[in-house]
């Protein structure tokens, strides 16, 4: 419809202003929800298949790398809902019974904490990977890091620590990824140089 970086952030401040003074919970307590899914479900595929249409073809990886911590975490929302339905829950079951059943759910959890800046730090690490900009994408990798330590992702709180494993991760592809910028720019140097045994021709 022609909206760009001003539609974004005047949507974003309405949801602060609605969040801030209570009239969020308000309206979802009037308007019923079979009202609302069908519009959230015809947005969500314009969404998706812009996400397709407007990125240039070979991004298409980094594109469904980015839905995959969404759709841990509404798999985990689900089996959430199930086991609180039977009465119970995943700490009761046992994460080994599910496991032994094959429900990953400790996976799910972990990919799915933080889904939003989980999948945007994955889509960059993957975009620039695929335009060999490797140094771009180990910051991207190094800001995972950072943010999995504190908890924003891959994580269900804030705070120090949380998942160390993963954020041990995250550092070790950003330190692969920067020695691969490094390479490349020590191959990109020596391909420029003349070939062995041939006299640089000065230039005039």
């Amino acid at each position: 419809m022609g909206g760009r970086i001003g539609y974004s952030a005047a949507t974003g401040v309405m949801v602060i202003v609605l969040a801030w003074f209570g009239i969020a919970s308000l309206m979802l307590a009037l308007v019923p929800l079979v009202a609302i899914l069908p519009i959230l479900l015809y947005i969500g595929m314009l969404i998706g298949a812009q996400a397709f249409q407007t990125s240039p073809p070979r991004h298409a990886p980094a594109i469904v790398l980015a839905l995959t911590p969404h759709l841990a975490a509404w798999c985990k929302t689900l089996m959430d809902g199930a086991l609180t339905a039977a009465g119970t829950s995943a700490a009761a079951v046992g994460l080994d019974k599910l496991g032994a059943a094959g429900v990953v759910y400790r996976g799910l959890e972990v990919l799915g904490g933080g889904a939003i800046l989980t999948g945007l730090v994955l889509a960059a690490t993957a975009i620039f990977v695929i335009e060999r900009r490797f140094a771009h994408a180990a910051a991207f990798a190094l800001a995972g890091a950072v943010l999995t330590f504190f908890g924003f992702m891959h994580g269900e709180s804030v705070g120090l620590a949380v998942t160390p494993s993963v954020a041990l991760a995250y550092a070790i592809v950003a330190a692969f990824l920067l020695g691969l910028s490094r390479y490349a720019e020590v191959t990109t140097a020596s391909a420029a140089l003349p070939a062995t045994g041939e006299a640089a021709v000065p230039a005039e």
